[in-house]
């Protein structure tokens, strides 16, 4: 049986993940200087003016603007931004009902974590490749002055009885200078980012459909051709759609906030599950409420890819892993400043984060 799954990546100067960024550049700033801090600072861009909002209840000392100009600066935005700050403290409500001496959540919620073993990665493929194509670009139009940070991937994959087979299409669109004509960008883009990224894929890339921006020209990019705010592409940030997402956003919030430390651990144990080999495929869902220092449920979900019995499976888990907010900040280390550098590019599937190291049994 054929299907087509298809997933998009976006680069740092879309909108919402220029936001994205600056948010969680708030966050590492706050860790630096005070690993305990309660974090949900978050913002919008539009045009030249940037709204920043949120709480935050932290010994750090953060100059938001500063931080925020910076990382502007950074993505390639070179006018002066007006900005407008709205921060309070956390509701005591909600800081007496999560720290304590169980640490409980500090939030109710569900979130899913999931792995796959068609890539090395443990991931879906054309979110792989997605990413892959917007990490290029990155790199490549930095090194030049007739592309900018605004770009857009979107890469379908044919599957045949749930391998995949093909690369159909690879969707590209890119800011760019006024002075390049639409075949330039083509044969740039082609010989820059596409080849160089699907050389790892040679027996998938066949009678591969490239599309390079189909709107014909992308002079205005950023926040002056369109709006962005956190946590807007959750989507892009997990699996591409091979999988169900959660209630909340990552971006912004500190690790006591189980919408993301506890989709990090969820995507930790389903990968171990298949690097393991109990299953080619996996998709474990958590629940929490607030202030509570153990999840409400789990479900794990294996597709009919299982190589034991599921009893198996969620005994492994069981005496393997441990949901609470507690365990999965100590054991994935999440208080140090790592979070700045999953904002682009997706949070899975790249080695350097603590959630994805495999356990050996």
């Amino acid at each position: 049986m054929k299907k087509i799954l298809t997933s998009e990546s976006v680069n740092i100067g879309h909108p919402d993940k220029t936001c994205d960024t600056i948010a969680d550049a708030f966050l590492d700033e706050a860790l630096k200087q005070d690993p305990n801090s309660m974090m949900a600072v978050e913002c919008a861009i539009k045009n030249n003016k940037l709204f920043i909002y949120g709480e935050a209840t932290t010994k750090a000392k953060i100059n938001y603007e500063k931080i925020a100009r910076e990382v502007l600066s950074e993505i390639g935005y070179n006018c002066k931004f007006k900005i407008v700050k709205e921060i309070s403290e956390q509701s005591p409500d909600i800081n007496q009902a999560v720290v304590k001496e169980e640490l409980g959540a500090n939030d109710q919620g569900m979130c899913f974590g999931y792995a796959t073993d068609e890539t090395a990665e443990f991931m879906p493929l054309p979110i792989v490749v997605a990413h892959k194509l917007m990490k290029r670009y990155d790199e490549f139009r930095r090194k030049t002055n007739c592309f900018f940070p605004d770009a857009k991937s979107q890469v379908s994959v044919e599957y045949t009885n749930d391998n995949p087979t093909r690369i159909k299409t690879i969707l590209i669109s890119v800011s760019h200078s006024k002075t390049l004509t639409h075949k330039e960008i083509e044969s740039k883009i082609k010989e820059n980012v596409i080849e160089p990224v699907l050389k790892e894929y040679k027996k998938l890339y066949k009678e591969t459909e490239l599309i390079i921006n189909p709107s014909g020209k992308f002079t205005i990019w950023g926040s002056f051709s369109d709006s962005g705010c956190v946590g807007r592409k959750i989507v892009v940030d997990t699996y591409g759609g091979a999988s169900r997402v959660g209630g909340g956003c990552f971006s912004s919030k500190n690790a006591t906030k189980i919408d993301r430390s506890a989709a990090y651990y969820a995507r930790y144990v389903a990968k171990n599950i298949v690097a393991n080999g109990l299953a080619k495929k996996c998709e474990i869902q958590v629940s929490y409420g607030i202030g509570l220092s153990k999840p409400i449920s789990m479900f794990i979900e294996t597709f009919n890819t299982e190589t034991v019995q599921l009893k198996k499976i969620y005994n492994f888990v069981e005496e393997n892993f441990n949901f609470s907010p507690a365990n999965i900040i100590k054991e994935l280390d999440l208080l140090k400043p790592i979070y700045k550098q999953t904002a682009c590019f997706g949070h899975f599937g790249r080695e350097e984060f603590p959630w994805e190291k495999i356990k050996k049994y």
